[in-house]
């Protein structure tokens, strides 16, 4: 699907849910009383949040911030200032902030706050330890290549609805305009602080350099060249002010696709891609810095590299008992025995179940469609979540910018705008025939339950619906929205939440031994718990140098697709190519995103034991649809932050 339809068509849905959200709502929950212990700390907090996105333009967009506040109006129309000066100020601001906060008496506060307390101070450790101590503005190419397409997507995703498939005021465009119009600058002031920290020795990994900065460079020149208009025409149709703002944005893309076209040649002339240096590992202390002050768990990288060990052993274990099961219903009369054998079986049935595969994209997609439907179905069959009867789940091609790191993903609408649709992304395979049979029907459902329902698309849907009960910081993602500048707290409870409704459909109910899933379904339901526990085991391993990146990959195609030694055959076995594709995408992922990974399986089982505290805390009195709503009007922060508070 091209991007020109896929705008309009989610505009189209962004009333699916069925939910009215009140601006006044989602401002923040109510003012504390003057002279009250909470005052002097929410005044800080709010002036915190406005700030941070009056500096993270971007974020802002992302957020909705222009429905918060009247000083966020014009973000929409920047970049974010990663000038010496500006970042300078930038930090000044959150070493101030950092010790007014250090100055409130947490013990004080109302249970919210005292969250909100402790969140905040995680947050400018973060910023404060990011730019100061790091400096990694000096090698942030995702981050320069991502936050300026980021943004303008963001933009038209949450564009006012004008009737007659037209999206956007004149004002609306005039901000796309104008943030196109600050790309050439921006990557100016990129391109002089990469040189900073190439001088400095604080380079980025030259995969990095090639994937997302050369390939991503290009496919920019590519969007803001020629797809930006096309997206634009039809949206803009034929109202009075469209043919001077398309001239406008056609003139500002040609600029910045200049601009991305010269950065890619100053990323391969000045930052060598070809060079031998692994640069990725951030190294055992950093690694359990952000560990224990990000993530909020205590754990050493030597404890979490053991368990993920164990928790790779667990699923293996019941993804041969179902490959076992899948193998006698299909009559395949395949061994069990060795662990040799396990690994060839469970490849054998995976083969097998990979002959119902699609045609081609469209079909793909169609599938994902129709399994988001039969789980909605499922959902409401089972009284998990209460389910307003218009709740729709809408599939879309990811953008071609975003296809080196996302094989499947979902975009939230923004919490703080009326206007704006989630977007479920699926990256195409392009008709390739070994890829398509990896994205086999049986595959289609579990990824189908963690990035619609009841995964991201209702868990944001279910948070947005409830804004005014959920902290305004709760909702930030300090350092950038996603790539290797973000902090990553949000992933320990929306990726958590992701993992965590995967298990929940597969929880046995009358008739149904694996719950929404069939076998089939099943087993690729424990791959994905057993891919979020081989990403601790690799994650942790090479960022502690406990593992090299091919060592990775390796690990990962013997335990996630049970094809030992694939990137060995790639080059003669189709198969094993796709198989290897896959693994690198994966490993160059954790790579630049140091624990974001581990917070899958992290934050699924934090879930898991604050239910079965909480239902044990309840006794008959307890809910799960209680739980689970609950646990979603807590906002995007790790579970640690809130336990006590909720079992109380």
């Amino acid at each position: 699907m091209d991007r020109r339809s896929f705008v309009h068509q989610t505009a189209l849905a962004a009333a699916g849910f069925g939910v009215l959200r009140s601006l006044a709502a989602c401002r923040s929950l109510p003012a504390a009383a003057a002279g009250s212990p909470d005052a002097a700390f929410v005044e800080l907090r709010d002036r915190y949040f406005v700030r941070h996105l009056e500096l993270n333009p971007v974020t802002s967009t992302y957020l909705g911030g222009a429905g918060y506040s009247p000083r966020l109006a014009s973000a929409n129309g920047r970049l974010r200032d990663f000038s010496t000066a500006a970042l300078q100020a930038e930090l000044a601001f959150y070493r101030g902030t950092r010790t007014a906060l250090g100055a409130i008496d947490a013990a004080a506060l109302s249970p919210i706050a005292r969250v909100d307390h402790a969140v905040l101070a995680g947050q400018l450790d973060f910023l404060i330890h990011q730019t100061g101590d790091l400096r990694y503005h000096e090698r942030a190419v995702d981050t320069y290549v991502g936050e300026p397409f980021r943004g303008v997507d963001w933009q038209i995703q949450q564009m006012t609805d004008a009737g007659g498939g037209m999206l956007g005021t004149e004002g609306e465009w005039a901000q796309v305009v104008a943030r196109t119009l600050a790309i050439p600058a921006y990557l100016d002031v990129a391109r002089a602080n990469l040189l900073a920290g190439k001088q400095a020795g604080n380079r980025p990994d030259r995969r990095m350099v090639r994937r997302d900065g050369i390939t991503g460079s290009t496919a920019n020149a590519g969007y803001f060249r020629t797809t930006l208009a096309d997206t634009a025409t039809p949206l803009l149709g034929a109202r009075p002010f469209a043919a001077q703002v398309l001239q406008r944005l056609s003139q500002a893309g040609a600029s910045a696709a200049a601009a991305w076209e010269d950065f890619g040649r100053f990323l391969q002339s000045a930052l060598d891609p070809d060079e031998s240096v692994d640069r990725y590992a951030v190294g055992e202390r950093e690694y359990e810095w952000r560990v224990r002050t990000v993530l909020r768990d205590q754990r050493s990288a030597a404890e979490l590299y053991a368990y993920g060990a164990e928790q790779v052993a667990l699923y293996t274990g019941k993804i041969v008992a179902v490959a076992r099961t899948v193998s006698d219903e299909a009559k395949l009369g395949l061994p069990f025995g060795s662990t040799v054998e396990q690994y060839a079986s469970v490849r054998r049935v995976m083969e097998h179940l990979s002959n119902d595969s699609p045609r081609n994209d469209d079909e793909l997609l169609k599938w994902y469609v129709e399994t988001g439907e039969r789980a909605v179905a499922y959902g409401r069959a089972l009284n998990l979540f209460d389910i307003p009867a218009s709740y729709r789940l809408d599939v879309i091609a990811t953008p071609p910018v975003l296809r080196s790191t996302i094989d499947a993903a979902y975009y939230m609408a923004p919490p703080f705008l009326k206007t704006g649709v989630g977007r479920f992304y699926l990256t195409p395979t392009e008709n390739n025939p070994a890829a398509l049979k990896e994205e086999n029907r049986a595959s289609v459902a579990d990824t189908a339950i963690h990035e619609g329902f009841p995964g991201h698309d209702w868990h944001f849907k279910f948070m947005t619906s409830h804004a005014s009960e959920i902290s305004n910081i709760r909702w930030l993602t300090p350092g950038a929205v996603e790539d290797s500048s973000s902090m990553w707290s949000d992933s320990m409870a929306a990726e958590g939440w992701g993992l965590y409704s995967e298990e929940l459909m597969a929880e046995p109910s009358a008739g149904r031994p694996y719950g929404f899933y069939s076998a089939g379904e099943y087993l690729y339901e424990l791959q994905g718990q057993l891919l979020r526990a081989v990403r601790i085991r690799v994650d942790v391993g090479i960022h502690t140098r406990r593992m090299t990146f091919d060592e990775a990959m390796d690990y990962f195609t013997e335990h996630v697709s049970f094809f030992p030694g694939a990137c060995g055959k790639a080059a003669t076995d189709p198969a094993a190519k796709a198989i290897c594709a896959t693994a690198m995408r994966a490993i160059y992922r954790y790579s630049k995103w140091p624990t974001q990974a581990i917070t899958y399986n992290l934050g699924k089982n934090a879930i898991v034991a604050l239910r079965d505290a909480f239902a044990a805390k309840r006794g008959a009195a307890y809910s799960a649809k209680d739980f689970h709503e609950r646990f979603m009007r807590q906002g995007t922060i790790p579970a640690s932050y809130f336990r006590e508070s909720f079992l109380e």
